[in-house]
């Protein structure tokens, strides 16, 4: 005897390698069916013995992806039919949407190692990604997240990328942004006019501008930073001149834990908001034999420091052998982050000396989020990049409440 559910699931399941996941709990218990992502989340099928139904059903919010985040998940009973496998099919198209997008996210542990791994097809491949990692909010389009609806879908993966996406037990398994070398977006160096700069490798050129005291734009995930090395005092000080930005603080980008932990003073919390998958800004007090020039946070006992979260940016940190590069915002005072290649020269060529840039367009800006540890506690200063569009969850219903921010910035929120 066989029984079939239906399990529609809302919440943060696009993106985030739940659809493989079901795929493999499935396959698993030999159960059979389909799942599609929809408007509102994702839709699944399932048919089979009906202990291991319930067993599927039991396990499926509980052992979800750790980027994902179910806020409703309801079964109802369907008739059996005679499917004879589990299927991925193709996602609706031209619901209402009311699905919740991923935010980006850091790069993960395991494309970092093949990001250095010089066996590894994707060695040094600023673009590397997977399931488990990579850009989502900005480069989304449309809903559902399929690579059609993304600012990946004029890249046609090559057949070993193919391959990965459609094999079930790769963590790339329709992990929308996959690329490499071959089939992927990539990099390269401009001067202030737009121009392409002639150069073996654009990373090391730009590292090497970086280090002779330029400043360089560089195109990340949300959009622009202004980035100089942080230990060069005439570079911070010319592009504090040249962004008239008198003494508010620079952020600073620092290749890792133990680089930080030279710098600042860290604890465990402070630890855990570095190295968390969003990567914000923290706020953390200089110690006494801090080696940044004052020139960085002019008069502030703090810096804020974050650790590097796209491939591009440990390639850019490792090639130069920088210990910390201001990495502040890509705009002049008051105006947007640039996010498009031409608009940033545009804007920014009386601030940047060069222009990394690639050719995978953001579709949505995304600035730098900062946070502060307090008592233990993480407090957002300001919420974007890693946690934006996720709302933040209440326990209990509210009362509708419409607010528009501080005084300086505009950050809307609606309950």
């Amino acid at each position: 005897m066989e029984v079939r559910r239906q399990i529609e699931v809302s919440g943060i399941v696009q993106g985030v390698g739940f659809r493989p996941y079901v795929y493999r709990l499935a396959t698993g218990r030999k159960l059979t069916g389909n799942i599609r992502n929809t408007g509102a989340g994702v839709t699944i099928e399932i048919q089979g013995p009906p202990e291991s139904v319930q067993d599927f059903v039991n396990h499926l919010p509980a052992d979800a992806p750790p980027l994902a985040r179910i806020t409703s998940f309801v079964v109802h009973e369907l008739a059996c039919n005679g499917e004879a496998d589990f299927r991925i099919v193709h996602s609706d198209a031209g619901e209402e949407v009311r699905t919740l997008i991923s935010p980006d996210v850091a790069i993960c542990p395991d494309c970092l190692h093949e990001l250095f791994d010089p066996t590894d097809r994707r060695y040094r491949y600023p673009f590397i990604n997977c399931t488990n990692c990579g850009p989502r909010f900005t480069i989304v389009r449309d809903i559902p997240y399929d690579r059609p609806s993304t600012s990946m879908a004029v890249f046609p993966m090559c057949p070993a990328c193919q391959a990965e996406y459609e094999a079930p037990l790769n963590r790339r398994f329709h992990a929308q942004p996959n690329a490499c070398w071959q089939c992927g977006p990539h990099v390269e160096l401009w001067d202030k006019s737009g121009r392409q700069i002639s150069c073996r490798d654009s990373i090391a050129e730009a590292a090497v501008g970086l280090s002779a005291g330029l400043v360089v734009a560089v195109k990340g995930l949300g959009g622009f930073h202004l980035a100089v090395d942080a230990s060069n005092k005439a570079a911070v000080a010319l592009l504090r001149e040249r962004k008239r930005r008198v003494e508010k603080p620079f952020a600073i980008m620092v290749p890792d834990l133990a680089a930080a932990q030279e710098i600042c003073e860290i604890d465990s919390a402070a630890r855990a908001a570095l190295e968390s998958v969003q990567r914000p800004i923290v706020l953390l007090r200089k110690k006494s034999s801090c080696s940044i020039p004052e020139e960085v946070a002019p008069f502030n006992r703090y810096l804020g420091l974050f650790l590097p979260y796209t491939p591009l940016h440990y390639l850019l940190l490792r090639e130069g052998g920088f210990r910390a590069l201001v990495m502040t915002s890509g705009n002049m005072s008051e105006e947007p982050i640039a996010i498009d290649n031409h608009e940033a020269v545009r804007r920014l060529s009386r601030l940047a000396d060069y222009f990394l840039v690639h050719n995978r367009e953001i579709l949505l800006r995304c600035d730098d989020s900062v946070v502060r540890v307090s008592g233990e506690v993480t407090r957002q200063m300001r919420r974007s990049r890693g946690f934006v569009p996720v709302p933040v969850f209440f326990k209990d219903e509210q009362t509708s409440v419409l607010a528009v921010g501080g005084e300086l910035k505009n950050t809307i929120c609606l309950t």
